[in-house]
């Protein structure tokens, strides 16, 4: 499911991140990658806001709709 539509509070795990080589290595120096665990802390119509490596996150909505989580 993408990251968007994730139930907020649960650990989730990182499954693809489909985007193209530029995007996927700025992700990668935030964190997201393939495997990482992560947690959904807000989830908006524009967004959300993740906890990876003790750090919060926002992305916008394109971008939350690429990556692809599973609990």
């Amino acid at each position: 499911m993408p990251i968007l539509l994730a139930p907020k509070g649960c650990e989730l795990t990182i499954k693809k991140v489909a985007s193209d080589d530029k995007e996927r290595k700025h992700l990668e120096s935030l964190g997201i990658i393939q495997g990482r665990t992560i947690q959904v802390l807000e989830s908006t119509n524009s967004g959300v806001i993740i906890l990876v490596n003790d750090m919060r996150l926002a992305l916008d909505r394109n971008i939350s709709m690429r990556i692809s989580v599973a609990c």
